[in-house]
């Protein structure tokens, strides 16, 4: 698989389609074409061939059309009105979707894709329609984002499905579909969606340009293809969003960001996106401004110190004796004179528990994960407390900083709160509160040098935009929210009246 920008600085290739003079004819007799699909395929068990009278012959791919359209709609209406040219055969089909085509590779791609075919023996032209079923999951609450007030449905696999969802949500012309095509071998559908007259034109086309160029064998899941298209891959914070709400996903849109949906993927993706806002959850909106704001202010408070309190512990115990309160240093003396490790040790290593309970939880079935990581957790504690391999404090200071990392909305972002912990950890070791300084501005250095489709990832904090970080942090009220982000450049800046609604004196 090859990726642009990631690994190397060189231009990738782009695909380049074959002349139409070269390209191969559809076999004008019924046994060449028969044989021409059957190469073209590899003959797979599930193509299935009809010959139907006046030398008519249907061709299609079993358990990719929908069966009741292909015997009610095509085969009985050319049973009960034969008809032995092209023209009339489509204009006798009541199918939506159908088109001529004299190509071979068309007429493949569209197999593939849930059509069936039907070829004339002596003509060199065949109808294509487009009867594609495909099965999916029924729609159900998002599990990864889960909220009290709210609308409690989620994006699923089927791409259709996601689009009429947010039809449902944006009830207008203005919103833009671009279908494309990425993937080699897989050939999957993504759909580009943004608002006309609101999204800024640059970066609609900024977003075109990336996902076309891509030169890939597959592409199976949106994450792949947010990482693919970041505009720094290399990090390991998120430039991009990966969402399975349709309300979220809507509301983006209408402040003037874009959308990106893959065909078999639950996850759409939202680009430009700040670093601040991935600790915002939809349900803010639902909820009174001030509650919005002690909630986010919550979730910022506990990015910190689920990133900073255990390298804290680590640096006062092993350089900084001096920081810890007087009243405190006998029971923390006490709590660790058994332990002959020494903190960074210590603190490494009920991480590395406390990660793999996590894992552990994660990928075994429900009922089983929830047993493993409550009675896990509790049984290897007290276990090490009492077997002197760690102190009681420093068990309350770890799982105060796992619960924390939890709070996040994003997943992505709370994997890198999980990560970025041991580097903090392990220089906080060797240099103290030095290092934890050094590791501060580094992590500060590199969102600095970070943008999301060329929006500065700080925004409004760089460049600082007073405006707009009442807004950010902050959840105003909603008569003070009439102006879209600037981190987008919307073309429309005014989502309504900016003047406050008064009510009427009776």
């Amino acid at each position: 698989m090859k990726f642009k920008l990631a690994f190397n600085k060189k231009q990738l290739p782009s695909v380049e389609q074959p002349p139409k003079e070269n390209l191969v004819r559809v076999a004008p007799t019924t046994d060449h074409f028969i044989q021409s699909i059957q190469n073209a395929t590899n003959n797979p068990a599930d193509l299935i061939m009809k010959a139907i009278p006046h030398n008519i012959t249907l061709i299609y791919i079993d358990n990719l059309v929908d069966n009741q359209t292909l015997n009610n709609d095509i085969i009985a209406n050319l049973l009960n009105n034969p008809q032995e040219t092209l023209e009339g055969i489509e204009a006798s089909l009541s199918i939506p979707e159908i088109v001529k085509s004299n190509l071979l590779q068309e007429t493949v791609e569209s197999m593939v894709n849930g059509s069936v075919v039907i070829h004339i023996d002596g003509c060199s032209q065949v109808l294509i329609g487009n009867i594609a079923t495909r099965e999916s999951r029924s729609l159900s609450a998002p599990e990864n984002e889960s909220q009290v007030i709210g609308t409690q449905v989620g994006f699923n696999e089927s791409l259709t499905t996601n689009i009429s969802l947010i039809r449902r949500y944006i009830v207008s012309p203005n919103l833009c579909n671009e279908k494309l095509k990425i993937g080699t071998r897989t050939n999957t559908s993504v759909s580009l969606l943004y608002m006309n007259g609101i999204a800024n034109v640059q970066m609609v086309h900024t977003m075109r340009q990336r996902i076309t160029d891509l030169y890939v064998d597959e592409l199976l899941d949106s994450a792949v293809l947010a990482e693919m298209i970041d505009d720094n891959s290399l990090s390991v914070f998120p430039q991009m969003l990966l969402t399975e709400r349709p309300d979220r996903f809507c509301d983006a849109l209408l402040d003037g960001k874009i959308g990106v949906l893959v065909d078999g993927s639950s996850m759409a993706i939202i680009c430009p996106q700040a670093f601040t806002e991935f600790f915002q959850s939809q349900e803010d909106q639902n909820l009174r401004w001030q509650i919005a704001t002690f909630l986010r202010l919550l979730r910022l408070s506990a990015f910190f110190l689920s990133v900073y309190l255990t390298p804290f512990y680590v640096a006062a115990l092993t350089f900084h004796y001096e920081v810890i309160p007087q009243a405190f240093l006998v029971p923390l003396s006490e709590s660790r004179a058994l332990v002959p490790f020494p903190p960074i040790f210590e603190a490494l290593l009920l991480e590395f528990i406390i990660e793999l309970l996590r894992e552990a939880g994660a990928r075994l079935p429900t009922k089983i994960g929830q047993t493993i990581g409550i009675v896990g957790g509790i049984v290897i504690g007290t276990a090490a407390v009492q077997a002197g391999i760690t102190s009681n404090i420093l068990l309350i200071i770890i799982a105060l900083s796992a619960l924390a990392s939890f709070t996040s909305p994003s997943y992505m972002m709370g994997n890198v709160i999980r990560l970025i912990r041991f580097p903090i950890i392990i220089l906080a070791g060797f240099w103290g509160f030095y290092g934890i300084m050094l590791a501060f501005c580094f992590i500060l250095i590199h969102l600095l040098r970070q943008s999301s489709l060329g929006a500065p990832y700080l925004s409004p904090f760089y460049p600082p935009r007073l405006k707009e970080m009442r807004d950010s942090i902050i959840r105003m009220p909603i008569p003070y929210t009439a102006k879209r982000p600037a981190l987008t450049r919307p073309k429309d800046t005014n989502k309504f009246e900016p003047e406050p609604i008064k009510p009427e004196k009776s």
